[in-house]
């Protein structure tokens, strides 16, 4: 599978709550990066698919409810690809809706995510997650 087809593939499950596919196509010593700004970058760089599931989804998990990542576009560049889309949710903590603008990069080696980056509407988090 080329990287394209496999975030593709990746964020097709993902919208069906199953990040299985993701995971699996990440290699085991992943460089993943939280925008600056965002409040999930106070561990950047999480490294391993552990400390990104552990530092990044189960807090987004705790403190969301109905989160979701909706891609809207897909860039194929070869061993990158760039997905553009838009994050939504509810804050648990005041039930303040989240609806936030979205860009990833993946970076592949050998048939593997080995970077990602994310970029997106810090302002917003920050102002949701204090």
């Amino acid at each position: 599978m080329s990287p394209f087809e496999t975030i593709s593939a990746a964020s097709a499950a993902f919208g069906r709550n199953d990040p299985s596919v993701l995971f699996a196509a990440m290699d085991p010593a992943i460089t993943w990066n939280e925008a600056k700004g965002n409040p999930l970058s106070d561990r950047n760089p999480y490294v391993g698919p552990q400390a990104i599931g552990e530092g990044v989804f189960g807090r987004l998990l705790a403190a969301l409810d109905n989160f979701t990542a909706e891609p809207r576009t897909f860039i194929d560049g070869g061993d990158h690809v760039v997905v553009l889309g838009r994050y939504r949710g509810t804050l648990k903590a005041s039930g303040t809706a989240l609806d936030a603008q979205y860009c990833h990069v993946y970076r592949f080696r050998d048939g593997k995510a080995v970077t990602f980056q994310q970029y997106t509407d810090t302002a917003q988090w920050a102002r949701l997650m204090k």
